[in-house]
């Protein structure tokens, strides 16, 4: 069997984790989106939806300045990557679609990069995001493959295609930019 259909299968036989999961250890919580992963359909919208919601939440709440935001999403990153190296461990997954911290930190970095866009601007950014995440077109896809696995290595493939798929985003959106 080729290496690509055994990971497809392997992923396949894991099972959707349940609240006992979530609530199981701390990493586990923050690599679902403290739920959102749990979601039956659509995991990866979901956490995006999520991070969206809590990037507007933050933003008007608390108003952080674009540094401290940066500040956040270098530790997002960085507890994500711990996270998801804890529960694909805990799990026996090299990818599964349940954690989510991928995309709330790839989107949170979309939307800080993007301020001060508006409501459209966001919606345009989302739209790309879910596209690249999910079609895993070109540089996403190369990604997507460079890293597989358990360990630190694993976790960090997980994360490492939803930050390509962001540049993909920021690069089209600095694109349209410039040419218009």
């Amino acid at each position: 069997m080729p290496a690509a259909s055994a990971s497809a299968s392997a992923s396949a036989s894991v099972r959707q984790p349940g609240l006992r999961f979530l609530l199981a250890h701390p990493a586990h919580a923050l690599a679902l989106g403290f739920g959102a992963g749990l979601s039956p359909r659509a995991p990866g919208t979901v956490g995006t939806l999520w991070a969206w919601a809590v990037f507007v939440w933050v933003s008007l709440l608390w108003q952080p300045s674009a540094w401290v935001w940066g500040l956040i999403i270098a530790a997002a990153l960085l507890l994500g990557w711990w996270a998801t190296a804890v529960t694909l461990r805990h799990s026996g997954a090299s990818d599964p679609g349940f954690i989510v911290i991928d995309e709330i930190v790839a989107f949170w970095l979309v939307l800080w990069l993007i301020a001060p866009a508006g409501w459209l601007g966001q919606l345009l950014a989302f739209a790309l995001f879910r596209y690249f995440d999910a079609a895993k077109p070109g540089p996403v896809a190369w990604a997507d493959r460079a890293f597989k696995g358990q360990g630190w290595r694993g976790a960090w493939g997980v994360m490492f295609d939803d930050l390509v798929a962001a540049f993909c985003v920021l690069l089209l959106l600095a694109l349209w930019r410039f040419l218009f």
